[in-house]
């Protein structure tokens, strides 16, 4: 990789990572509902005026924002405000991998080779871990709910793969009408008219901040940046970068929300890196194994 898209790279995982600090900041601002119905309102305008919209049939755009945007955020945004650490998010969340893993093999007929089952097994185990490990700062709603995100993230993954080569920036644009206005219903049901208002009316400089930080850096920066390195480079080549997402979520949460885990939930975190590691690079090493690798040089 080139040293400037190597240092794109680092730019997107660094703030990837920070961004479960935002959202925690964002959601002492505003309730969870509402402040996605304020992000992706910002990701969507005025940028969908400026973008072209890919030429995907909207059913697809739709179950792309119902998925990666609404059904992700919807639970994550739950689930930190009910429990879950912002820097124990950035790593559970990561166990999209396997979801997708998993939805790929039952909704696309994909094969899943041994070594990915271990590394599923050992995140799971980690997990568990984690679960049981803690000092009561997270809660079991929490952590549900975040691997809830992350099972919505992995079909969206699905979706994404079904709609082909494609414009990415311009699906996250357009796909990003979607979630608004089931948020802002989700908010008025479970929040309420008079939660919204008095929100709004006391919203300040730290939520507005967070908002744009939401919409413009994570969202169409982070993704505009990911999407160019995805042309460049092979999956292979850019994925294992988002290993190190876990470790600025959780290094940004210990400095700057002084977040701090237990010696059995760094243990379970440690577990679930591996298993990530396992997935990210676990086929390589079963073809070196299992000699598929000189069957093909051969052939």
């Amino acid at each position: 990789m080139a040293p400037k898209d190597l240092l794109l790279a680092l730019v997107v995982i660094g703030v990837w990572g920070m961004n479960f600090v935002v959202i925690r900041v964002g959601l002492d601002g505003v309730p969870p509902m509402l402040l996605g119905a304020l992000r992706f309102t910002l990701v969507a305008f005025p940028a969908v005026l400026l973008i072209r919209r890919p030429q995907v049939p909207w059913r697809w755009l739709i179950a792309y924002g119902g998925t990666i945007s609404l059904g992700q955020f919807a639970f994550l945004f739950y689930a930190m405000a009910n429990g879950m650490p912002a820097g124990l998010a950035s790593l559970v969340l990561q166990s999209q991998a396997f979801f997708s893993l998993l939805f790929a093999a039952v909704l696309l007929g994909e094969r899943v080779k041994p070594v990915n089952l271990a590394g599923l097994l050992v995140a799971a185990v980690g997990l568990a871990v984690i679960g049981r490990g803690g000092d009561g700062t997270m809660t079991m709603l929490g952590l549900g709910l975040t691997l809830a995100a992350s099972a919505m993230w992995a079909l969206g993954n699905i979706v994404t793969k079904k709609i082909g080569r494609v414009d990415l920036v311009g699906l996250i644009v357009w796909g990003n009408l979607v979630p608004p206005l089931p948020f802002l219903g989700l908010s008025l049901w479970l929040e309420g008219p008079q939660q919204i208002m008095e929100a709004l009316h006391h919203i300040g400089s730290h939520t507005l901040l967070a908002l744009g930080y939401l919409a413009f850096v994570a969202t169409l920066l982070g993704y505009g940046l990911w999407s160019r390195l995805l042309q460049r480079y092979t999956t292979g080549m850019v994925a294992p970068f988002s290993l190190l997402v876990p470790v600025v979520g959780l290094s940004a949460a210990a400095l700057l929300l002084d977040e701090r885990l237990t010696l059995a939930q760094w243990g379970g975190a440690l577990l679930v890196m591996l298993g990530l590691g396992l997935n990210v690079f676990g086929v390589r090493l079963w073809k070196l194994i299992s000699g598929e690798d000189k069957i093909s040089m051969k052939g």
